[in-house]
């Protein structure tokens, strides 16, 4: 199975409802299935919680070719209002997903990553605002990805496109244009989902009106590729792998996995919470220097205990797709450059950054702000390095109040 190539670039699908008035609420697919998959992905059959789905047919890739059958997977609170002027898209970072608040249970492995971020007196309350979170595309939580069924109803794997996040972004709009919302009061995203968050207000200028930017930035710079580089690979190199098309046997990727994980969150904390937080102190029962068999020092026994969580919720491949997407955001390309790309900006953007992220240090918002027509500058503290934006719950709640008063 080959994705469909075309010679005509990505265009915008045309609107399936009125603007500024909601559809009926696409219809989730029952679950019948009798929980999450070994590997982390969400399938048909599976529970489906609080997700809804939308159909949005084939869809074309800024690479080439024609991804067919999309199917997203969203999740929303409160009401659209007559005006249609009250909808906020919230975006996830790489392992997230659509459930954004809400608690663990059927269909959630996990509680949402913004907990205290929508609900009545939230900084996003459902009483005054519409709030949309979707699954990306090339996830692993509803929405089409490497697990989702090919067209030959056999997984797609290794055969699944490599997708931008300019490709996400559209599907974004088909699901918007699905639903019948033509703007967005405001889109709010952070890390990966600060990558798609400043792509909508590149892309679709006209239909911002306000850009929230947390801990991301505008390009990935050659050190953000280079922490990947070992991430995909060390994926890649477990034999459980096979090449990417592992979900017709009885073995998962889980070590190449847990090592990309490990990878990854080092890079998302400081040196100095790892070191205030574990010192050189052995895990209980465990010391090195002691134990009959080897043992871990704490910080190891930290990094296993978030390589084995995330492989009890995540798909590998996705993991994949999602980090090259990552790898390729550059809101310049093609446009004359980041200057001339961030020029078309309409929105009122907030750009924050953590003073301590090593992986998105400020000095690329303070670049991405320098830049923006319209841009306020904000700042986290936090001893948690780049998690301190998914952590800081306080600081980053009184930025996005400040945000959404604006315009």
């Amino acid at each position: 199975m080959t994705v469909t190539h075309r010679q005509h670039t990505t265009r915008r699908p045309t609107p399936a409802a009125r603007p500024g008035r909601p559809q009926a609420p696409v219809a989730p697919v029952v679950g019948h299935g009798p929980g999450a998959s070994e590997d982390g992905a969400w399938r048909t059959g599976d529970p489906v919680g609080r997700r809804r789905f939308a159909e949005l047919g084939e869809v074309e890739l800024e690479r080439g070719g024609v991804l067919p059958d999309v199917r997203i997977a969203y999740e929303t609170w409160g009401r659209l209002n007559e005006a249609g002027d009250n909808v906020i898209l919230v975006e996830h970072a790489l392992t997230g997903d659509s459930h954004v608040v809400g608690e663990a249970g059927d269909g959630h492995p996990s509680p949402g990553w913004w907990n205290a971020l929508i609900g009545a007196g939230q900084p996003v309350d459902p009483d005054e605002w519409f709030v949309i979170a979707a699954n990306v595309l090339g996830g692993c939580q509803g929405s089409t990805g490497p697990a989702s069924q090919a067209p030959d109803e056999r997984p797609w794997g290794s055969r699944f496109p490599y997708v931008t996040v300019r490709d996400q972004v559209a599907v974004e709009r088909a699901l918007l244009d699905r639903l019948g919302i033509s703007r967005l009061a405001a889109v709010v995203g952070g890390s990966m989902g600060g990558m798609r968050a400043l792509e909508w207000a590149v892309t679709h200028p006209d239909d911002v009106d306000r850009c929230v930017v947390l801990a991301s930035t505008p390009y990935a710079t050659a050190d953000q590729i280079a922490w990947c580089q070992p991430q995909l690979l060390a994926i890649r190199s477990d034999p459980d792998f096979a090449g990417g098309d592992y979900y017709d046997t009885d073995r998962r990727p889980v070590t190449g996995l847990g090592l990309a994980r490990r990878i990854a969150h080092v890079t998302y904390r400081t040196e100095l919470e790892l070191d205030d937080r574990f010192g050189r102190r052995p895990q209980l029962g465990e010391d090195p220097l002691r134990a009959g068999e080897r043992g871990r020092f704490a910080v190891e026994s930290y990094l296993d205990h978030h390589a084995g969580k995330l492989s009890r919720r995540f798909d590998a491949n996705s993991y994949v797709v999602l980090t090259e997407a990552m790898n390729s955001h550059d809101v310049g390309r093609d446009r004359g450059g980041l200057e001339a790309a961030l020029a078309r900006v309409v929105a009122d953007c907030t750009v924050v950054s953590v003073d301590t992220d090593r992986l998105y240090p400020p000095r690329l918002s303070d670049q991405l702000h320098a830049a923006l027509p319209r841009s306020t500058r904000a700042h986290i503290t936090s001893a948690f390095g780049h998690d301190g934006f998914l952590i800081e719950e306080e600081q980053v709640g009184r930025i996005l109040r400040e945000a959404l008063s604006r315009g």
